[in-house]
This record gives C-alpha cells, sequence and structure tokens, in this order.
C-alpha cells in the first residue's frame, strides 16, 4: 500500500507542475497583448479581441488583432516547437547539449535564405519576398533533413550521427559566409536582420499553416513516450525490450527537423530556448520520464517564448529587441548549471 500512495503521490506532484507550466502560459498570453509600443488600455484589447465596437481608436483593433495576437500565438507555439525538438535531440543522442540546431538544419533554413536573398538582391519585400523568403528557408531545412534521414540509414551509431549533423552545419554555413561575401550591402543587412530572429513577423494570413504544421507535429512527437523512455537506459535496452532504435532514431530526426524547419522558416533562427527548456522542465518536474516531461517541456517553452516576446517589446516606442539578444541572458546560467550538475539533472527518476 505504501508503495502505490508513493506512485499515486509522485504522478500527482508532476501533474502539478505540468498545471503550473498552463498557468504561466494563461498569464503571459494576456499580458503579451497588452505590453507593446502603443499603450492600449486593457479593457480596449478586450473590447478588440470580443468584437465589440467599443474601442477607443480604430488603429487599437488592427494592432491588437494583426499584430500582438498573432506575435503572441506564434511565441507559444514557437516555443513549444523547439523546446519539444530540443528534448527529442537530448533522448535521441543521449547528450544534454544537443539542441534543435546541432544537426545543421537551421543553417539548412539560413542557406535557403540566403540563395533567396543574394537572388533578390536583398529586396525580397513585400508578400512575395516573405513567400519567398519562408520558402527557402523551408526547402533548406528540408533538405538538410532528407540528407540526414538518408544518412541515418547508413550510420548506426548516435554519436556518429550528431558529428555527422555538425559538420553539415559547418559546411552549410561555409555556404553562407561565401554568399553574404558576393551579396549587396542591401542583402547582407536584410540576412543579418532576419538571422537575429523575431516572433513578430507572421501575418494572420500566414498563422495558419505555421500552427497546423506546428500543432500536428508536436502530437506526433506525444505518441513517442515509451520509447523515449526506453533510450535513456541504453540503446542495447531499449532493443532489448521491442524497441526498433534505427526506425526511432529516424523518426525522431525527421520530426525534431520539421518542427525546426516550420520555426526557423518563419521566425528565423531561434536560438537557446530548444537548448535550454528541456532542462528548465526536468528540474522543474524532478523527472525524466517522458510521459510527464514532454507535455511539461511543451508548456515550458510556450511559456519562455510568451515571456521572451514580452521583453522584446518592453522598451515600447525604442523599437523591438531581437529574440536572439534576449535567449542568451536565459539560457546561459542554465547551461552552466547543466554543465556543473549533468548526470543530477538529465537522469531524474
Amino acid at each position: 500500500m505504501r508503495g502505490i500512495d508513493n506512485t499515486q503521490s509522485y504522478g500527482r506532484s508532476q501533474r502539478l507542475v505540468i498545471v503550473a507550466w498552463l498557468v504561466a502560459c494563461v498569464v503571459l498570453f494576456p499580458v503579451s497583448l497588452l505590453v507593446g509600443s502603443v499603450d492600449i488600455p486593457a479593457a480596449d484589447v478586450v473590447a478588440a479581441l470580443t468584437g465589440s465596437d467599443d474601442v477607443g481608436r480604430e488603429a487599437w483593433r488592427v494592432i491588437v488583432l494583426e499584430s500582438r495576437l498573432p506575435a503572441a500565438v506564434v511565441a507559444l507555439l514557437c516555443g513549444a516547437a523547439l523546446s519539444v525538438a530540443g528534448l527529442l535531440m537530448q533522448t535521441c543522442f543521449t547528450n544534454p547539449l544537443a539542441g534543435p540546431s546541432i544537426l545543421g538544419i537551421s543553417t539548412g533554413a539560413g542557406l535557403g535564405v540566403a540563395l533567396v536573398m543574394l537572388a533578390c538582391g536583398g529586396a525580397a519585400v513585400g508578400v512575395w519576398g516573405e513567400t519567398a523568403v519562408i520558402g527557402g528557408a523551408f526547402v533548406g531545412a528540408m533538405a538538410v533533413m532528407l540528407m540526414l534521414l538518408a544518412l541515418s540509414a547508413v550510420v548506426r551509431s548516435s554519436i556518429m550521427l550528431l558529428i555527422v549533423g555538425i559538420l553539415i552545419g559547418y559546411v552549410t554555413s561555409s555556404a553562407i559566409s561565401l554568399l553574404n561575401f558576393f551579396a549587396t550591402q542591401e542583402g547582407v543587412h536584410s540576412y543579418v536582420i532576419w538571422g537575429l530572429g523575431s516572433f513578430t513577423g507572421v501575418t494572420p494570413g500566414r498563422l495558419p499553416a505555421l500552427a497546423m504544421m506546428t500543432v500536428a507535429a508536436l502530437v506526433v512527437a506525444m505518441v513517442f513516450a515509451k520509447p523515449l523512455n526506453a533510450m535513456l537506459l541504453g540503446e542495447r535496452y531499449a532493443a532489448s525490450v521491442g524497441v526498433n532504435v534505427a526506425r526511432l532514431r529516424r523518426a525522431l530526426v525527421l520530426i525534431s527537423g520539421l518542427l525546426t524547419a516550420v520555426v526557423t522558416a518563419y521566425c528565423g533562427p531561434i536560438g537557446f530556448i530548444g537548448l535550454v527548456v528541456p532542462h528548465i522542465a526536468r528540474l522543474t518536474l524532478r523527472s525524466s520520464n517522458h510521459r510527464y516531461l514532454l507535455p511539461c517541456t511543451a508548456l515550458a517553452g510556450g511559456a519562455v517564448g510568451l515571456l521572451c516576446l514580452v521583453v522584446s517589446v518592453l522598451p515600447g516606442q525604442s523599437g523591438v529587441l531581437p529574440i536572439n539578444a534576449i535567449t542568451p541572458i536565459i539560457g546561459v546560467p542554465v547551461i552552466l548549471y547543466v554543465i556543473l550538475n549533468r548526470r543530477k539533472i538529465f537522469y531524474f527518476n
């Protein structure tokens, strides 16, 4: 009876942590709608969201519905997507410092964008220009991911596949440097701005496609909780309990690659969130059980994404801070803590 009580207490505490992260998302979401370069009263924000005619100014309705609301949804979804992608990579490669960009998928997206901006001479603006940038990023990321999937059928070791991903990242980074060298000043400037990352660049018309792809990949990721738990104890143990390790590894690369590709295509290469948030989730959850860790990581990632969005618009009329200028402030202390306490954190009961 005591063992049953301990198990029930354990599960209850994990669920309470998950609920706490859900509450954090619920609190931060409306905060992100209230904060911005334009001071809009809370009553007018609510009126705009409910479709009421009592909004003080029509411009406020446009700002709330076409700028702040899409940005908040994007921050929530992309934070969750990058965090789950990072968790899948860390478990797949049994490496606490693995992240969504570790396989070169983000740099593949960057290469696609660099090619588009070089072709446009840096003038990738307007509806067609934005579509070309998103398409270029997605094609570049998917090309690297397909290359990795093909190599995963040949490379049996997860460590060797990780090294191959890093090498692909170096090669694509070199290609990007060469393209920027031959690009115009305007092209280099456009690429640098894209590389800073932003949750505010997705229009309401593009949001449904981003949401559908992200949510679908997140739902599929949740199905892999049981084999991921087996992978924590090593590939041999996973194989002994019936897990097809090679097939699982390809599936994990595919899902994490798709999540990374979608986020990078729409928001630019967002750093640190996918690397750091899985550890934040483990620290709060005190568990590596993916049955709880996967949803906890997704919610924690959504909360961190919303927090980064809120901080990015705090300067108000002075402008919006790049997301990649904020994430290291959160990420570096966590990574240092992880390095100093690696085994204690990565292998909770």
